[in-house]
């Protein structure tokens, strides 16, 4: 979404800005009380104008119930609930839909996010940040939960250069222009930086405390980061080829065709010669070489990802009204 500005002797100005917290649940009936208090207090001297989405997916235990209770003392709590356990993204896309506010924060309700770091995020995106993402440099616990955070961060890093040291961190804050351009899935909300870079929105990072839990039991195991690994395929081709197919499938087709020819080009060399008896071998009978299916299969494959590249261009071409490679900032109009 583009802010639309008029330039003049009556300049628009802010309105109120409103807070929205977006908060999912589950199993977290133990942790909620506390987190109410917590993030309250934290947000008194932010803005009196906030609000608390707590996003219940598919609880099994009391936290429905916990939240009916703070529901019913405090107006700007809302509760969305799921049908079932939908996961992290699903619970965030619905928090999001339901958001009103100029700035969006997302944290986990186990306590181990600490409210009283709230403030931070705020300053960063007073300070123009489009988006400001947590680092938990320390606390992490045992070598089993750091050491698979650690190498799946690098890789991270290195496959999008985006310079974070921690995309799993749920502690995020975000200005509404960011949410309104991208869409959370599957397990994408640990990429949502990523996706707001390619973009053209600035990120930020600041580090935070790793709260112990004090709680419940921790929903997080080492499939998570497998999981990861799979989404950042997507991730990659979403932010780089998504508007352009062809350049990735092509590419292939490319190296495919151009390695069956390669393979073809040599087996009919080879067989030319061995008709002129140059080659005695009759191992150079093109007609007795494996290669030969090879050389053909590849070309086939090349051309089968040139076709797809195409048909994709295609597609997007038919719908290009649905979308666009660009996000515009702001718009500047003479009054």
């Amino acid at each position: 979404m583009a802010e639309s500005e008029q330039t003049g002797d009556n300049e628009q100005t802010n309105a109120r800005r409103v807070i929205s917290f977006v908060l999912p649940v589950y199993n977290e009936e133990g942790n909620l009380p506390a987190l109410y208090e917590k993030i309250t207090a934290a947000v008194a001297g932010l803005s009196d104008d906030y609000e608390l989405l707590f996003v219940d997916d598919g609880s099994t235990d009391g936290s429905l119930q916990v939240l009916g209770t703070l529901q019913a003392e405090d107006r700007r709590i809302s509760i969305i609930q799921l049908r079932r356990n939908f996961g992290k993204a699903a619970a965030y896309n619905a928090g999001f839909e339901h958001t009103t506010g100029d700035i969006v924060i997302t944290m986990d309700t186990d306590l181990q996010d600490d409210p009283d770091e709230i403030p931070l995020f705020i300053e960063q995106i007073d300070r123009g940040f489009d988006m400001v993402c947590g680092w938990k440099h320390k606390g992490k616990g045992s070598m089993d939960k750091t050491l698979p955070s650690k190498l799946f961060n690098r890789v991270v890093r290195a496959v999008t250069g985006i310079s974070l040291h921690d995309f799993n961190c749920p502690f995020k804050a975000y200005r509404r222009e960011v949410l309104d351009e991208i869409d959370v899935y599957g397990e994408l909300h640990r990429y949502i930086p990523v996706l707001a870079v390619s973009r053209g929105f600035t990120v930020a990072e600041i580090k935070i405390k790793n709260m112990p839990r004090t709680y419940g039991e921790s929903k997080y195991g080492l499939e998570r980061y497998m999981r990861g690994m799979l989404d950042l395929l997507t991730v990659l081709f979403i932010t780089r080829f998504a508007k352009r197919p062809l350049h990735l499938l092509g590419l292939a087709g490319l190296i495919f065709c151009s390695t069956g020819f390669a393979i073809l080009s040599f087996l009919l060399g080879a067989h030319v010669l061995y008709n002129f008896d140059v080659l005695a071998d009759p191992t150079w009978n093109i007609h007795n070489r494996p290669m030969l299916t090879l050389g053909l299969l590849l070309l086939i494959m090349g051309a089968q990802f040139f076709s797809i590249g195409l048909l994709a261009e295609l597609l997007i071409t038919m719908n290009a009204s649905s979308g666009n490679g660009y996000s515009v900032k702001k718009i500047r109009k003479r009054s």
